[in-house]
């Protein structure tokens, strides 16, 4: 594996970003979901470092980059993305969005397009996460998410709580060994509870169809949904961008849990598209 390199960026006053990178070649960035960090992507940082540059970012108030107490949402993380991306100089990049770490990604089109753009790789989101149509591709009901905000979120014992039972019942399949359930959740509470309720309610309250449709119109897009809701999540994808290829995969950390498959068939998009 290329030697992994850590800096910080700022991108705004106080506030800098920890990113890391190796390998070089065509980039592709990693963005991780809800109040993870660059590490859960170290077997995908292993891989395709071997033929590209790989950038993995913490984005704000996440893992190693500044707790900040204002811009914790997903339209700040945006113009964070296009901050980081320029700093790098980084060109002609295939961007790769986790969970909500894909609301970055539609965010940063929306503010600066596509002109930099290769290719893109949504894992397991749907663009908007609340929906009053039954049919719809969605997080979940209203009345479960408003439940996990007023509940789990207003302590650290309450986030802890629902960081670990959504890990075991949604993000991962198997059975965790301790170690692993303990490294997880230490991941996502490095994000105090007062700056991860700000993150959850911000992505709840999220719409990005207009985004996904026209970005998949215009750049190559692979999104790898997870089994326990594929069907939804296919039909409503293929009716919304209708130029995106899917691919169902695991629970909602398949790239982790089933790194090697994944890699696979993201690196079968990639050639693809060459």
């Amino acid at each position: 594996m290329s030697m992994l390199a850590g800096k910080y960026i700022e991108v705004d006053s106080g506030v800098e970003l920890f990113v890391q990178e190796a390998g070089s070649g065509e980039p592709i960035v990693f963005i991780p979901g809800f109040t993870f960090t660059t590490e859960v992507f170290s077997k995908q940082i292993e891989y395709f470092s071997k033929t590209n540059r790989v950038i993995v970012i913490d984005p704000r108030s996440h893992g190693r980059s500044t707790m900040s107490i204002h811009g914790n949402d997903y339209i700040t993380h945006g113009s964070d993305l296009t901050k980081v991306l320029q700093a790098l100089e980084v060109k002609n990049a295939s961007l790769v969005g986790w969970s909500f770490g894909c609301l970055t990604v539609w965010e940063y089109i929306k503010q600066s397009g596509i002109d930099q753009i290769k290719s893109l790789v949504f894992i397991d989101m749907p663009p908007k996460s609340l929906s009053m149509n039954k049919d719809d591709w969605v997080e979940g009901q209203l009345d479960d998410i408003a439940a996990i905000y007023n509940t789990y979120l207003r302590n650290s014992s309450g986030q802890r709580e629902f960081i670990k039972n959504y890990i075991t019942q949604v993000m991962v399949q198997r059975d965790l060994e301790e170690d692993e359930l303990t490294w997880l959740v230490e991941q996502s509470l490095k994000t105090p509870y007062y700056i991860a309720s700000n993150l959850f309610s911000s992505g709840m309250f999220s719409d990005y169809r207009e985004e996904a449709k026209k970005a998949s119109q215009s750049v190559p897009t692979l999104l790898v949904v997870a089994e326990h809701w594929a069907e939804s999540a296919v039909n409503y994808t293929r009716e919304l961008i209708p130029d995106a290829k899917i691919e169902v995969l695991g629970g909602h950390m398949m790239f982790w849990e089933y790194s090697e498959k994944f890699n696979e068939l993201v690196q079968s998009f990639f050639n693809e598209k060459k």
